[in-house]
């Protein structure tokens, strides 16, 4: 699984750049997780990378993520690999989350998305986010308003971490790839 064959899988499914840069948040809080726990962290960051790069082909469920585990199954990919690409959809009912990696890609998976969409309505970006300002914009129902509220705390919950500590992790991890992610601070910014 070398990296470089898993971002020409991704490019050759992916044409939106946002959803790209998801894929890589999720990949480098993955990443900054497997070395946390002592896992395997190219395997750890293939799953954060390769999750979502089917969906934009087949976004509707069940086909998203079920097409893209077939393709990654033709291709030689690990069955863990693609058992916790398809644990990330709740509404698989037949693929809990079972393993450390598929529950931290859960809980890093819809966390990156509300960190993005944060960092996105600041000047400073990443730079300074907390965890506290990440909670507040939570209870705004209408801001990221397609990300469940739920699925955010449950992912923390289900593995094993405090929820501001989890959010704190994953926006250190995504700042190591601040231009990668289009997170870089504007002039006005810090």
């Amino acid at each position: 699984m070398a990296r470089e064959e898993d971002l020409a899988l991704l490019r050759e499914y992916t044409q939106s750049e946002s959803l790209i840069r998801h894929m890589l948040a999720v990949e480098v809080a993955m990443r900054a997780y497997a070395r946390h726990f002592g896992e395997d962290e190219e395997k750890w960051g293939t799953v954060g990378l390769l999750h979502d790069f089917d969906y934009e082909r087949w976004p509707d469920p069940p086909n998203h993520p079920l097409k893209g585990a077939a393709i990654l199954k033709e291709r030689g990919y690990p069955d863990d690999v693609i058992y916790a690409i398809k644990s990330h959809a709740d509404y698989l009912e037949d693929c809990p989350r079972v393993s450390l990696m598929d529950k931290a890609l859960y809980a890093c998976d819809e966390l990156s998305g509300m960190i993005t969409a944060c960092a996105l309505v600041r000047p400073g970006r990443l730079r300074g986010l907390t965890p506290k300002s990440v909670r507040k914009k939570m209870k705004q129902a209408s801001f990221a308003a397609a990300i469940n509220r739920d699925d955010l705390t449950r992912g923390a919950e289900d593995l094993g971490v405090d929820f501001n500590e989890h959010v704190a992790f994953v926006i250190a991890a995504m700042q190591t790839i601040e231009e990668d992610l289009a997170l870089v601070p504007d002039e006005a910014g810090n």
